[in-house]
């Protein structure tokens, strides 16, 4: 055989191999005898706590500057930099510490600004700690699952229920709004329901699990889709005044849902809200809207807010002295529970690549949230219909409480939701 057949030959099989890792870099041995590619080094971490250490990059793409959600995102990030400290101060994992501050970008809640950051940071970084927004990370889906990139969102699609590489913690947007309709019917005497929802699987998916319960229950159901902007709310608000439901599942962004709720209000509404996580700020309780958001409004979460007494969230709070509460901040930090809970397992697997955090991800049948989910949350093994997680809580308005609001339901799975086969996702 020739030399430059051999030539031909070894470039085909270079080819070959990096089409088949994606943009992963060839497997190494690291410290502790660990397999490591992408995203792993052996010198410290920018601001190592122990120098001697390696460094995990994990990358962060959020809503920093100008898009709908950054009152939340900003705190999320931040909780999760103070996160990975904690770990980081406790020895970090597996010979390694982990920097999530290199290589952080800013998505403005724009698909194709998500997908170019993305491209951008892949071959950095081992995995992501967050990707925000169900529309966003959706558009860097295909290539997550090439590049076998595991990652966090900050969002709570009930497509995630079917994605191996993407670690979901609580309730998704579905099972939420189906607890919010089984509460509204049992404790507020509910008989009609109408979602006013963003389009896209944010909004969408909550529309589909409050009409999945309506019907359960036999109440009527309206779907009214708005745009996102203060401008773009009349319609949404024509259909609540002129349609009159006992209740809608609202699925906005915070500024929009004051809009929403304020002026439905001054055209004498009477009804109720019930707004799915995102939709809540507290700085909504200082907005021309707050009489009318005290008055009308309940928000569900998918899991308890800042000042809550557990072990997670008092680390959270100590984690973060001085800052003002946000349960952007708990978001944050419960989302990246299961990434460090994966990464402990790939590691004591010896294996820190990205196909060995996927593998790792897989063993998963629970993740200790410190008491911030209860026990059984966090299970990545089992099919999705076992897997899912099916409590969520419910909160109203208070100027007292340091986020806003105060618990009027503790963990609870409604009737809907403790039923449902979740055979897809359920805005599909």
């Amino acid at each position: 055989m020739s030399g430059k057949r051999i030539a031909l030959i070894f470039v085909g099989a270079l080819l070959l191999a990096s089409c088949r890792g994606g943009d992963s870099a060839a497997p190494q041995e690291g410290a502790g005898g660990i397999k490591v590619d992408a995203g792993v080094t052996s010198e410290a971490c920018p601001e190592a706590v122990d120098k001697s250490k390696g460094c995990i990059y994990l990358g962060t793409i959020s809503d920093l500057t100008e898009g709908p959600f950054k009152t939340l995102a900003v705190p999320i990030t931040d909780a999760q930099k103070a996160f990975w400290k904690r770990v980081n101060d406790k020895g970090g994992i597996g010979g390694y510490e982990v920097d999530v501050s290199k290589y952080v970008k800013d998505n403005k809640y724009n698909p194709q600004i998500h997908n170019q950051v993305y491209q951008e940071i892949k071959g950095n970084v081992l995995a992501l700690t967050q990707t925000l927004g169900s529309p966003t990370t959706a558009a860097i889906l295909p290539d997550m699952k090439n590049t076998k990139m595991v990652a966090v969102p900050a969002s709570w699609t009930s497509l995630w229920g079917f994605e191996d590489g993407v670690l979901e913690s609580g309730a998704n947007y579905c099972v939420e709004s189906m607890n919010a309709v089984d509460h509204g019917a049992e404790k507020m005497g509910v008989k009609s329901v109408m979602a006013v929802h963003n389009a896209g699987d944010y909004g969408d998916d909550a529309a589909a699990g409050a009409k999945i319960a309506a019907e359960k229950r036999g109440l009527t159901f309206e779907n009214v889709t708005t745009t996102a902007g203060q401008d773009n709310q009349g319609g949404a608000i024509d259909a609540v005044v002129s349609k009159k439901p006992d209740l809608v599942i609202l699925t906005t962004g915070p500024t929009d849902a004051a809009v929403i709720i304020g002026q439905a209000a001054a055209r004498g509404f009477t009804g109720k809200f019930i707004g799915t996580s995102p939709t809540w700020n507290p700085g909504l309780l200082k907005s021309p809207a707050a009489p009318a958001i005290k008055a009308l409004y309940m928000q569900s979460a998918p899991w308890k807010s800042w000042s809550t007494e557990s072990v997670g969230h008092t680390a959270l709070r100590a984690a973060l002295p001085g800052v003002t509460p946000n349960d952007g901040y708990t978001a944050g930090w419960v989302w990246a529970y299961p990434l460090k809970a994966a990464l402990e397992k790939a590691a004591a697997n010896k294996d820190l690549t990205r196909a060995g955090v996927l593998a790792a991800v897989k063993q998963l049948t629970s993740v200790d949230y410190e008491g911030m989910l209860p026990s059984g949350a966090g299970n990545f093994s089992a099919s999705p219909q076992e897997a899912l997680f099916r409590q969520s809580t419910l909160y109203k308005p208070d100027d007292a409480s340091p986020t806003g609001v105060t618990l009027v339901e503790d963990f609870f799975t409604g009737s809907t939701a403790k039923d449902f086969k979740f055979e897809k996702p359920c805005y599909q």
